[in-house]
């Protein structure tokens, strides 16, 4: 728990309620998931400051603002181009990372993005004369492709 975000809250939550749902002691536990200067800013509290969990994490909240991730859009697969030397698999891959850190993203503009970003090359040939129905259909062409240039560098 090295992220001190929205998230790692999220985590610490999930795990302390396996035990216990007691305001004082979820705040009593909660320092010892901080380390270095989260744990040097939660010392330097001032003596009597939080008066339960959620005035804690609201505090928390305020003093790492900065270090929440930025969220990603549809937009951010516009940017992913397949490159000239990049293999089918670790081009897959990446786009494959940055859709799953988009929320709520539809399978349809997934698809959209990931055809139009491929270089022409046979997979992208395949596609055009035959368009996948789903995504699980396109992953699967893929994987078909991926195995044959696999093989053809072998």
């Amino acid at each position: 728990m090295d992220k001190y975000d929205v998230e790692h809250i999220a985590v610490y939550t999930t795990q302390i309620s396996l035990y216990t749902w007691n305001d004082a002691i979820m705040c009593r536990v909660f320092p010892t998931t901080l380390k270095a200067a989260t744990l040097s800013w939660f010392t330097r509290l001032p003596p009597l400051c939080i008066y339960c969990f959620d005035t804690l994490v609201k505090k928390f909240g305020a003093q790492f603002a900065t270090s929440r991730p930025h969220h990603l859009t549809s937009i951010a697969l516009v940017n992913i181009r397949q490159e000239r030397i990049e293999s089918l698999r670790a081009f897959m891959d990446r786009f494959g990372k940055v859709a799953l850190s988009i929320h709520n993203l539809s399978l349809k503009v997934t698809m959209h993005h990931m055809i139009t970003t491929l270089k022409p090359r046979p997979f992208a040939d395949n596609l055009c004369k035959k368009p996948a129905v789903n995504l699980d259909e396109l992953r699967q062409r893929a994987s078909k492709f991926m195995q044959m240039e696999e093989l053809r560098e072998f």
